[in-house]
């Protein structure tokens, strides 16, 4: 069967996704704090054009508007995170119930159209108060983290079915703590192993606050962004290579988390930065608590090799080009950009990817249901003069990760939904304003929305059930 002919069971999840800080705005109002979002963005030569995200795209006093916007899209679903420093401005103590309320409102509204709300506890704005006191690399964060699930999960759990504990801890670790591109800006390898163990060990006791506070219907996932690692020869060198960045960024998570242990290669590779003593009795049962699907976040693959000699390995990986490595212990391999069309993002578009990845998880936890989590591409999109918003290399780059997504279904695996990142332009991290992810164009001056070509082709997809044909 070919894509353009691909259809999708009745009850697949379709959604669209977005990350509190990228999108609410209101940054100081009703009790929220700083986070370590609003600290990085305002600290100078952080972020493009020093970007923040104080008032990003107004979600928070837009919201009725966006929820409508959806339910003109005819979005199943809305994956959406829960800003820690709105609820619990300190990461101790007590809720702020006009924090929890904004999330109550938004479920309500949501339900009330018939979109599914699906909350994330994480999306990276950690409170600052507990970076101060440590941040991640400190064990404590882990369980200010399962008070804080507990917290929304006795607020939420009559509204919410889908919870998802963390997106993407690689990042908030490696992008946070080793190369210092995301917040809170840190660059010590050592710091970021430890702050992956203790994200790992906050999933873990979040399920397991979940668990006591949500309803039985409630389902727990994760949501990951594995990298899809290729060798760029079949050289042995530089298959290790691949082996060894596969640990660091897929591994790290899905060894403790489905299987509880840490790979021994991923521990003989870090041994001469750590001897993961951080790591306690106890803590893997914790961490690999069962689950009720994962999530996954695909963009584009990771190439690399094994560098011989003296020579500055390249690093290509995607990851914001800093002066430090997001990569610890791994000085001696280098990421190559991989061939082909790329997105404004500088990211490979490559669909097959997307099937590897599915495909892998298939086999490595195969009583796993799947969803794709976040799944899009950044353009540099602009108004034609009549207002409205033409994006064909979008719609080509969805149309092909799709497809990707029903070949892999066709081969078994078992994915029963897909968010599109993102809804909205929105704040791009340290890239600020300057990349558009969005489904929906956002003129940030005015705040207007216009939902571009590509918006109303997954509407047209989600109504079918049906891959529309690829017509630019």
């Amino acid at each position: 069967m070919s894509d353009s002919t691909a259809t999708f069971p009745e009850d697949f999840l379709w959604g669209t996704a977005t990350a509190a800080y990228q999108i609410e705005g209101a940054a100081r109002e009703h009790g929220r704090t700083p986070s370590i979002w609003d600290t990085f963005s305002h600290t100078p030569g952080k972020t493009a054009g020093g970007d923040t995200g104080d008032v990003a795209v107004d979600h928070y006093h837009r919201r009725t508007q966006d929820v409508a916007l959806m339910a003109e899209l005819g979005v199943r679903a809305y994956r959406f995170s829960v800003s820690w420093p709105r609820v619990q401005p300190t990461g101790r103590g007590p809720a702020v119930q006009r924090g929890l309320d904004f999330y109550r409102e938004l479920a309500d509204e949501l339900l009330a159209v018939g979109i599914k709300p699906v909350l994330t506890l994480y999306h990276w704005d950690l409170p600052q108060e507990l970076e101060t006191a440590g941040g991640w690399p400190e064990r404590d964060t882990a369980h200010r983290f399962a008070d804080y699930a507990r917290l929304v999960g006795d607020a939420l759990g009559d509204r919410v079915e889908l919870w998802t504990t963390l997106n993407e801890p690689w990042c908030s670790a490696f992008l946070g703590y080793a190369a210092g591109v995301h917040a809170p800006g840190r660059t010590d390898p050592v710091a970021a192993l430890r702050a992956a163990h203790h994200l790992n060990l906050a999933h873990g006791l979040a399920t397991d606050a979940l668990r006591t506070a949500l309803p039985a219907r409630a389902q727990i996932s994760v949501s990951l962004n594995p990298a899809v690692v290729r060798a760029r020869t079949d050289s042995e060198a530089d298959r290790d290579a691949a082996r060894q960045v596969d640990a660091l960024a897929t591994r790290i998570f899905t060894g403790p988390m489905l299987d509880g242990a840490y790979p021994p290669d991923l521990l003989d590779d870090t041994a001469r930065l750590t001897d993961w003593s951080f790591v306690r009795d106890g803590d893997l049962p914790l961490i690999s608590r069962p689950l009720d699907s994962i999530g996954l976040n695909y963009y584009t693959p990771t190439v690399v090799s094994a560098v011989t000699g003296e020579s500055t390995p390249e690093r290509a990986d995607g990851h914001g080009g800093g002066a430090q490595s997001p990569w610890p212990a791994a000085d001696h391999i280098a990421f190559h950009q991989p061939p082909g069309e790329r997105t404004a993002m500088g990211w490979t578009v490559d669909p097959t990817g997307l099937t590897e990845l599915l495909l892998r998880f298939t086999a490595d936890a195969p009583d796993l249901p799947l969803y794709i989590t976040e799944n899009g591409a950044a353009y540099d999109d602009k108004p034609e003069p009549d207002g409205s918003v033409h994006d064909p290399d979008r719609i080509a780059y969805l149309h092909g990760h799709i497809g990707a997504v029903h070949r892999a279904m066709a081969e078994g695996a078992d994915v029963r939904g897909y968010f599109l990142w993102s809804l909205l332009d929105n704040f791009e991290w340290a890239y600020g304003y300057a990349k558009r992810f969005g489904a929906v164009h956002v003129d940030y001056p005015t705040q207007r929305r216009t939902p571009k070509s590509s918006a109303r082709w997954y509407a047209d997809l989600i109504r079918a059930g049906v891959l529309p044909a690829l017509d630019l």
